[in-house]
């Protein structure tokens, strides 16, 4: 995640981490829902133009708030060809492949390239002119210049461990290989991944296929605890060889590769994420009618743990209307950036509902939403902010794509990490949350606390064995409720302890003011 707030930040311990914060009683876990805003923060440019961007501006992408401005990479559509793509390009979209999506040749819907965009506030966007590839005439456009024509998924981060600076940028996107005589064999016959590292952002570099032949469809990409982490949908008992529990077939589901070296990944994969399929193994499958995992998981690292938002995938039969396939939003949370589990109590919870956030209405037409997620959360200031895409489903006739296909980019918020809360039960006036054992830093730390009603606060530090280390118990919380409170013992100081393995534990006792609510804790070194 890209948190300019929170530099020093060691550990946040999420209220929606039941890892972290394991152990609770006469408290239960709320979810926070986000606002979401109605009005797109970016849209294709107009029909009219021949902007490479003039029917579609989907957020299989990537926000950063980086240098003070937000950076934003998405991938485009537009209509008609572009005559000016060079030979190898036009090679590549000579005739689109049999996975793309309705009849799309017959109105001239072409996917790709991917585009750019910059805001001083992440809301008001602007497209540069970035003068790399001729388009249809022009190169005044945000277009990137990369080796394959047609592509999806652009997931970037900055990475700020990388010692060359020509390498600081890091991106991973999904190309398409063409299907026409002579193939590129260097290419494959799949969609699957790119990588590309960049100094700027702007100007990139392919350095790896890593996964030739492979169907890999990614949402996300991620640098959690030294990995490097793809985040991606899988079909199991499809192309993508991969089976359920019996070696049956199964529906969309979240997958993830990872590596420490960005231009060499081992051929092997994890389920990351999945919704319970059918009991009856007749009706699982990709194409039956029961809610699955689109995508993937959307992932955002806090430095300990992911926070992630995947595509709840409201699906139907094989034969049936395409445009009868909705989509929400769920939430997910990890430790390891791999496997992924949901906060609330019963799966397939929508955090995001596609009416909260429904794509750009046509008058007179009642099409569904589907909601995409990507590289789009991050920490600003006092704010999560949680870009994603709005996928206007209109089906797959012809004539309804060519007059009402359309994708858009939206934005949902909420207070810093505020993803949902601890808080006591109706019925009780004292309650209590534990963590998991940790090593506080050797060289010190502070502990604050995200939290409401912090009258109601006090924090005990205790051993792994859960006895109360002397000097530290009944710590008090100051500074009133806000996102950054601080907690302190009388005559102690953390860097007392450090190196040493403590458990925190944070009493909750209902006062004339109300009950507390825990959002999260932090530990922030020195």
């Amino acid at each position: 995640m890209n948190d300019t707030s929170n530099t020093d930040t060691t550990a946040v311990f999420l209220a929606i981490d039941d890892s972290s914060l394991p152990l609770r009683k006469n408290v239960y876990l709320c979810l926070n829902k986000p606002t979401v805003r109605r009005e797109s923060v970016l849209v294709p440019s107009p029909a009219e133009s021949n902007a490479p961007d003039n029917l579609a501006a989907h957020f299989y992408g990537t926000v950063l708030h980086d240098g003070g401005r937000f950076r934003m990479w998405y991938y485009a559509c537009h209509r008609g060809t572009n005559p000016d793509w060079p030979a190898r390009k036009m090679q590549q979209i000579a005739r689109k492949p049999g996975w793309m999506i309705g009849e799309r040749d017959a109105c001239e819907i072409h996917q790709g390239p991917l585009c750019y965009a910059e805001s001083a506030d992440g809301i008001v966007w602007h497209k540069p002119p970035l003068g790399q590839v001729l388009f249809k005439g022009s190169r005044e456009n945000n277009a990137l210049d990369l080796p394959h024509t047609l592509v999806s998924g652009a997931a970037v981060i900055r990475d700020d461990a990388e010692p060359d600076a020509g390498r600081r940028y890091k991106m991973v996107y999904q190309y398409f290989p063409d299907q026409t005589e002579p193939v590129i064999p260097e290419y494959g016959g799949l969609p699957s991944i790119a990588c590309a590292v960049s100094p700027d952002g702007l100007r990139w570099t392919v350095t790896a296929l890593p996964f030739v032949n492979q169907f890999v469809e990614h949402c996300s990409f991620i640098r959690h605890k030294g990995q490097y982490i793809v985040h991606s949908q899988i079909f199991p008992g499809s192309w993508c060889g991969a089976y359920t529990e019996g070696g049956g077939a199964g529906g969309r589901t979240g997958a993830a590769h990872c590596t420490h070296d960005f231009d060499r990944w081992p051929d092997l994969w994890q389920w990351t994420f999945a919704l319970p399929e059918p009991a009856d193994p007749a009706k699982r499958g990709a194409g039956n009618p029961y809610d699955q995992v689109h995508l993937g998981v959307g992932a955002a690292s806090l430095g300990n743990v992911c926070v992630g938002i995947y595509g709840l995938w409201h699906s139907q039969a094989f034969g049936e209307d395409f445009g009868k396939i909705s989509c929400d939003l769920g939430l997910v949370v990890s430790n390891d950036g791999l496997r992924f589990r949901e906060p609330a109590a019963s799966p397939g919870h929508a955090y995001i509902h596609r009416d909260e956030s429904p794509a750009t209405t046509v008058p007179g037409r009642a099409f569904n939403t589907i909601l995409c997620q990507g590289n789009g959360i991050l920490n600003v200031g006092d704010e999560t902010r949680i870009y994603h895409g709005r996928w206007r489903n209109v089906g797959q006739k012809a004539e309804d794509l060519a007059a009402h296909y359309q994708a858009e980019v939206a934005l949902a918020t909420l207070p810093r990490d505020r993803w949902g809360a601890l808080a006591l039960n109706p019925d009780a006036e004292e309650g209590t949350i534990c963590s998991s054992p940790f090593l506080l830093p050797a060289t010190g730390c502070k502990l604050r606390l995200n939290a409401d009603g912090v009258a109601g606060l006090t924090v005990d530090l205790l051993d792994a064995q859960f006895q109360t280390i002397p000097g530290f118990a009944a710590g008090s919380v100051t500074g009133g409720d806000g996102l950054d409170c601080p907690v302190c013992w009388r005559d102690h100081a953390l860097s007392e302890l450090g190196g040493q393995a403590v458990r925190i534990q944070v009493r909750l006792r209902r006062t004339d003011a109300g009950a507390p609510r825990v959002f999260a804790l932090y530990l922030d070194a020195r």
